[in-house]
């Protein structure tokens, strides 16, 4: 455990190489999974104008806002998401791109809220989004990510549901309860915590749209045949991928910002143990109000957190085997020992010409007790060590996994090596 006495503030973490390394293995499984999707690769400022955060989220993000007033007295804020920073790059250079656009971004964000299990003041997030289509086809591309991201990771068919919704099946139930126009966005807002509010306090809330809560439970448990054509729509193009089995109808998600006009979703651990590890939906109003109309681009996009994913992984034996397995075969490939104080030359040129080939290589720096040197190759996770001692040209070989050893000339090891390591 680290010294209590050196902790980072509230809600936010330190990064050591043992953390650095999940970071690292979730990062690069989303960037691989991204980029077999044909998904490109972008970024934005890590401060934004406070405006851009209240023009159109609505819920409770613009009260969690890390926000301060700049030297140039200018209103700012850490972001706390990367959809309304998508949205402004989006309308700035949506012309220099074909459509649609499918970017994807890895980076931290900032929000003032209660630290607690899967929930952070500064986390990171893996955003996936389609802009400029507004077919099925695009809903149906960003969730068949979201779900080989999980398979990526590790996690089965039955550890992980994708859970739809539909916005405008909400609309329509609204509008046939005659809410008003107006109040829709209060109301929807009563959904969203429909699961997480005691009945009492839903139906006290629900009181003032003349709804009685037993209606939300039928309307939420039975929906009526073809409540969602575009959820249908999505069924059939995860069929055809072979996909369906990870998602179903849940109209009890709607999601919180109030951007969201269509399809919506959530991905749980089965046994909702944990918080969402991902959500999005489709959000084809945004662009066009953040850029105050001048660019329309239908878009639909979903975000997948660090904290949580990383709690279910380490609940999930065979995710968490994957997981230590990739991080172990990344550590050094070679240690290089010395055994003799007469041969620092010939360890460092030897070490020299094993990383110009390529290989991930660690050595003493300094002179060191042969069963410290040891240690350190363990603990380096390498491979292989190579032990240069007195008896050079000859190099002992050692297999760190099994403990065997072989003696080798100095002139063939690097064709010895080529054969037991794949670069």
């Amino acid at each position: 455990m680290p010294d209590a006495r050196f902790q980072p503030l509230p809600g936010f973490r330190d990064f050591a190489p043992a953390e650095c390394a999940v970071r690292n293995y979730l990062f690069d499984t989303w960037r691989h999974v991204a980029r077999r999707y044909g998904f490109c690769e972008w970024e934005a400022p890590m401060v934004e104008a406070t405006e851009l955060y209240l023009k159109k989220t609505g819920g409770e993000l613009p009260t969690q806002l890390f926000r301060f007033q700049d030297q140039g007295e200018r209103d700012i804020t850490l972001r706390p998401e990367l959809t309304a920073s998508l949205g402004r790059i989006a309308a700035g250079y949506q012309r220099e791109y074909p459509k649609p656009l499918k970017w994807f971004e890895i980076g931290s964000c900032f929000r003032y809220e209660k630290p607690q299990k899967g929930r952070m003041r500064e986390f990171y997030q893996f955003n996936a989004d389609i802009l400029g289509e507004a077919g099925c086809g695009a809903d149906s591309e960003l969730i068949s990510l979201a779900i080989d991201c999980m398979r990526e990771l590790g996690f089965r068919e039955g550890d992980f549901i994708v859970r739809v919704s539909d916005r405008e099946a909400w609309l329509r139930f609204a509008a046939d309860h005659h809410v008003a126009e107006e109040d829709v966005p209060a109301f929807l807002g009563v959904v969203d915590k429909f699961e997480r509010d005691r009945p009492e306090e839903c139906q006290a809330k629900l009181d003032a749209f003349g709804i009685q809560r037993n209606e939300l439970v039928s309307f939420i448990g039975n929906p009526p045949a073809g409540v969602s054509p575009r959820y249908d729509e999505l069924v059939a193009d995860l069929t055809d991928r072979g996909l369906e089995a990870y998602v179903k109808l849940d109209l009890s998600i709607v999601r919180g910002l109030a951007y969201y006009t269509g399809l919506v979703f959530e991905i749980f651990d089965s046994s909702r143990t944990l918080r969402a590890v991902a959500g999005g939906g489709r959000y084809d109003a945004l662009i066009a109000g953040l850029s105050d109309n001048a660019v329309d681009m239908p878009a639909t996009g979903f975000a997948m957190g660090d904290a949580v994913i990383t709690h279910l992984i380490e609940q999930t034996p065979h995710a968490k085997a994957l997981m230590d397995a990739s991080i172990a075969s990344s550590g050094c490939d070679l240690y290089v020992l010395q055994a003799d104080d007469s041969r620092r030359r010939e360890v460092l040129s030897l070490a020299s010409a094993l990383r110009d080939l390529g290989y991930r290589v660690d050595m003493p720096l300094s002179r060191t007790k042969m069963g410290a040197q040891f240690q350190r190759a363990e603990r380096s996770g390498a491979k292989y060590a190579i032990v240069i001692g007195r008896d050079y040209p000859s190099i002992e070989l050692k297999n760190m996994a099994d403990r065997s050893a072989q003696t080798v000339p100095a002139d063939e090891l690097l064709d010895i090596l080529s054969g037991l390591l794949d670069r």
